[in-house]
């Protein structure tokens, strides 16, 4: 019984560090690094929570955001409220970017359940997108299991996007990060012909992807390992990858900025006993083999623990340019995307929370 007791508690402890923030060795950010330092306006969502990624229209409508019920809802400024746009039959929209086609708007959405979806310019219900042809290296491919993260060249028209995990689902997030999975995968795929390929594989939680303004690289998000990977689509260096930048805490989405490099969503800050257990990946099969739900207990203590969240701007080599960072308390618990508009606002999301934030830089 006693024996039982330590290892719930050690596995409880590891949930803890998983959540909990604490400051790591990290460079001193630039001035004025403190989210307070802006009037903050929050704008609530009713119904659901988690407003993860941003996307706007051509027009510059929006923005869209995916939210926890499957519902993809558009903000209207003048009337200061959301409207239904698109569903994605109940699951969990996350990645979101627009592609002009010519005849309207079309929706890219990576959906955690149902993969890679499509809507038009009038919403609806989104089209699941099939894959009529891989490439030698997905034989045997059957579907995704975790999309996640995506960026659409809007000359080509070709959406690179990333599949978190090969064995884990959204919901089973905490096993993914305990059990140092590394079956992620950075993907893309080209509308015109239908095919699917596979870009780099073998990666820990690869989330957030971002395009480069002339299209010769992209920036990833790998969580697991807090890192930033540039991967190189055009020069001598296509096909390789280069790790820019080592994180404090879990990064998530990634966007260009106006002013200059790429803004990263840091969902809380990483402790030394999570960073432990992330160089051990034993340590966590060992707790996930306690008879204990660890996605259960991780999700209960979620609502309690104090995090805080992170917007980093950095630039293409990596650099950190500027900083936005949360209280860490209950209200603001976690980034998901960092967006910055031509009129200098800037939109914030979150997975946990029912409202979106917006300030003015």
């Amino acid at each position: 019984m006693n024996f039982n007791f330590c290892l719930n508690a050690t596995a409880v402890s590891a949930l803890l560090a998983l959540l909990a923030i604490n400051i790591t060795r990290f460079s001193p950010p630039p001035p004025e690094a403190n989210f307070d330092h802006w009037n903050t306006e929050y704008v609530p969502i009713d119904g659901a929570v988690g407003p993860e990624s941003f996307a706007f229209d051509s027009s510059g409508g929006g923005p869209y955001t995916g939210i926890s019920d499957g519902r993809i809802i558009k903000w209207l400024p003048q009337q200061q409220t959301w409207i239904d746009f698109a569903v994605t039959s109940s699951n969990r929209p996350l990645g979101l970017k627009f592609k002009d086609s010519g005849n309207g708007d079309q929706l890219y959405i990576a959906d955690a359940y149902m993969g890679l979806l499509r809507v038009g310019s009038n919403g609806g219900l989104a089209e699941r997108l099939d894959f009529q042809t891989r490439d030698d290296q997905l034989r045997g491919f059957d579907s995704l299991t975790f999309a996640n993260g995506l960026d659409i060249d809007q000359f080509s028209g070709v959406v690179y996007f990333t599949d978190s995990s090969s064995h884990y689902q959204r919901r089973n997030f905490a096993s993914s990060v305990l059990s140092g999975d590394n079956t992620g995968r950075l993907m893309k795929y080209d509308p015109k012909t239908k095919q699917l390929s596979l870009l780099l594989a073998n990666l820990s939680f690869p989330n957030g992807v971002s395009l480069s303004k002339n299209g010769d690289f992209l920036l990833l998000a790998e969580t697991t390992k807090c890192r930033i990977l540039k991967y190189w689509l055009k020069t001598a260096k296509a096909g390789s990858y280069d790790v820019i930048a080592e994180l404090p805490g879990f990064p998530d989405n990634i966007k260009a900025s106006r002013r200059g490099g790429f803004w990263v969503g840091i969902h809380s800050r990483k402790r030394g006993s999570l960073r432990l257990i992330l160089s051990y990946p034993w340590i966590g099969k060992v707790l996930l083999k306690l008879p204990l739900d660890i996605d259960k207990v991780h999700s209960f203590l979620g609502k309690w623990i104090k995090n805080g969240g992170i917007g980093m701007r950095v630039s293409e080599e990596g650099e950190v340019m500027e900083i936005i960072e949360g209280k860490g308390d209950l209200k603001w618990k976690s980034f998901s995307e960092v967006e910055e508009r031509e009129d200098g606002v800037v939109w914030i999301g979150s997975i946990n929370t029912p409202f979106a934030a917006k300030i003015k830089m």
